[in-house]
């Protein structure tokens, strides 16, 4: 098996979640990743829980299969733009301006390498009124509409508790650099690609959105369900909750068998599926009176023997032993840490069948490869590595 980015080389300029997960999109799929970090600190999230072995698991994870250095980007200014001339990516997620203020902008690494993709992960985006206001996931989700539609009618909003705009805004990068590194390949001109943590979420949002675009009415909170279809959402079994599906006109009638109520499906009230949604309430008071007299497996298994989506709300321990997920799909790996030791982190989610990205090995230690990439790549001395060290400039 081959490596479907094998040759590319990436510098990853970026800190805590966005871009070091694009750019460790990257790394699963074989490119080389160049992590450039500040002298004596390094990426904050070198800082952020949970550790292991008295490293940083959080950051292990969004920076596994990297190679790493350490580079002050003012005083280094002309060891990084030696680097820049043979990348073929870059990543960086600093506030709009930042880069342009140490003259290592696009417009000035374009001239330098006008093949470079560089990649740009901010708040708000490069443009726009908000462009230069700190940015982080619980914003987006707030701002983007999100937090809006997510918890129940009678509640506050709230975010969800994944960080899906750092998540988002990380694989929006990866797909607009590769799209970016497709048209270089093919003109030789790379390319500016621009990615906003607000934008991210607010593209996550397009059914709901489109729901207020189309009619005019805004989308309000709707616990597990959808307004969009009923019954689905969630259940109570006896020991627990069950999601499931069950909201067309095909689906319906088999819950009704399932339920033992065959005649439900030919009731006035729930006839159809704008019928059902109208009178959601008491479908849902149906389905809860059936599901109470069950477990949770037992509902889930019933439920799916008709055919029907349906699974249990399982916790992060629950899932990190699923056979399917931790066996089958082999979602979860084991990397060795030059310090911490074995580190079991999440998996890529890409399956492929012959180029399969994979975890392929730890992420480095504050600046682990400076005397290999520093030697090899620019063909620096030991004694000059010294002394740069030395200087604080790497």
């Amino acid at each position: 098996m081959s490596d479907a980015m094998k040759g590319v080389k990436v510098l990853d300029l970026s800190r805590v979640l966005a871009g070091p997960y694009c750019a460790a999109i990257f790394a699963d799929m074989g490119a080389e990743v160049l992590k450039v970090e500040e002298p004596g600190r390094g990426d904050e999230a070198r800082m952020l829980r949970p550790f292991s072995g008295g490293e940083s698991a959080y950051y292990i994870t969004f920076n596994r299969g990297k190679k790493g250095v350490t580079l002050n980007l003012k005083k280094g200014k002309d060891l990084f733009l030696r680097l820049v001339g043979d990348a073929d990516i870059l990543v960086e997620n600093f506030r709009p301006g930042v880069m342009e203020r140490l003259g290592l902008g696009y417009e000035a690494l374009r001239e330098i390498n006008p093949g470079l993709v560089y990649v740009a992960i901010s708040g708000y985006g490069q443009t726009g009124p908000n462009r230069l206001l700190p940015g982080y996931d619980p914003i987006a989700q707030a701002m983007s509409g999100i937090c809006s539609v997510t918890g129940w009618p009678d509640a506050d909003p709230v975010r969800c508790g994944a960080p899906v705009g750092d998540v988002l805004a990380g694989l929006n990068a990866a797909i607009g650099a590769l799209a970016a590194l497709r048209h270089r390949d093919l003109t030789g001109q790379g390319q500016l690609v621009d990615i906003a943590l607000v934008d991210s979420s607010v593209s996550a949002l397009s059914s709901l959105t489109q729901v207020y675009l189309s009619e005019g009415r805004v989308p309000a909170r709707q616990g597990n369900g959808t307004e969009a279809a009923a019954p689905g959402g969630s259940c109570h079994a006896a020991d627990g909750v069950v999601v499931f599906a069950a909201g067309n006109d095909r689906m319906w009638p088999k819950l009704c068998e399932v339920m033992g109520r065959p005649e439900l499906a030919t009731d006035p009230r729930f006839v159809s599926n704008a019928q059902r949604v109208q009178h959601r309430e008491e479908l849902a008071a149906l389905v809860d009176d059936w599901a109470s007299a069950f477990t949770v497996a037992e509902v889930v298994d019933k439920l799916r023997s008709a055919g029907l989506p349906a699974g249990p709300v399982l916790t992060i321990d629950q899932v990190v032993a699923d056979p399917h997920l931790a066996g089958a799909r082999d979602m979860f790996v084991t990397v060795d840490h030059p310090i911490a030791g074995p580190v079991r982190i999440t998996n890529s989610a890409i399956k492929m069948s012959l180029t399969p990205p994979k975890a392929r090995i730890s992420s480095p230690t504050l600046g682990e490869h400076n005397n290999e990439i520093y030697q090899a790549s620019l063909g620096l001395t030991e004694n000059e590595i010294n002394a740069l060290a030395a200087d604080g400039v790497i």
